[in-house]
């Protein structure tokens, strides 16, 4: 991708060459959401963007390249899905002029059903639309699975019942078409997929107990996963 060549040429010509920006779309995932907590306001989060992987994104492109300025935008929300992302579009990312936007939906698009699948996928097309119209390169990131049991360390009712709900939603096969979809429609556009999805999906697959590896037991990965998915949007960087 263009956005490599860039910021080579930056490392290596600080002053002559342009700052490098790079903005991330996203959802609880995206913003830095970890462990949750019930409390008198309902189901509460633990947010820790340091550890989100926009930021290890940043670090690791500063480990590559030192001299390069490599701006970072963090324009994830809690429980934002591919709908509210292309509306807030021109608030959140576009006035920044990015040279790469990671867009990353798909968990709480799910929770929609079926009945919401083309919403989503129109969504996207729009927030593809408006990154090549901004000039500027796309990454779209489709993210781990959901919770497929409820984990023994859950305690409270409500808890239990929210990860049941969820796993409806992973056992259910819905995360699945809107995992399919979302490749579909990334490819069709022309934007690089990084599939994250598919990795957890061979895990749990393969006898591991993936619910056990989410912060909070329902869909949020647990702070180790977050390199992980850092590392394979920078694959997705060095690609032709």
């Amino acid at each position: 991708m263009k956005i490599i060549e860039r910021i080579s040429a930056k490392n290596v010509d600080i002053y002559g060459a342009e700052p490098i920006t790079i903005a991330f779309l996203g959802d609880s995932v995206t913003q830095g959401c970890f462990e949750c907590y019930f409390d008198d306001k309902g189901v509460q989060t633990v947010f820790d963007a340091k550890s989100a992987y926009p930021t290890r994104v940043k670090e690791i492109l500063n480990i590559l390249y030192p001299a390069a300025q490599i701006n970072l935008i963090n324009a994830g929300i809690s429980g934002d899905n591919a709908v509210n992302g292309n509306n807030r579009f021109e608030r959140d990312i576009a006035p920044y002029k990015p040279d790469l936007v990671v867009a990353s939906f798909g968990l709480n698009d799910a929770c929609g059903g079926k009945e919401k699948l083309k919403d989503y996928t129109v969504a996207l097309e729009s927030i593809f639309g408006k990154v090549k119209n901004l000039g500027a390169e796309c990454i779209f990131v489709f993210q781990n699975i959901m919770d497929t049991k409820v984990s023994h360390n859950l305690k409270e009712d409500r808890e239990k019942d929210l990860a049941k709900f969820f796993a409806g939603i992973q056992n259910g096969g819905i995360t699945d078409i809107y995992y399919k979809a979302a490749k579909e429609t990334a490819l069709k556009c022309g934007v690089k997929f990084c599939d994250i999805y598919s990795a957890w999906k061979k895990m749990e697959e393969s006898g591991v107990d993936t619910t056990e590896l989410l912060a909070n037991y329902y869909n949020h990965p647990k702070r180790e996963f977050h390199y992980y998915t850092a590392i394979k949007i920078i694959e997705k960087m060095f690609e032709i």
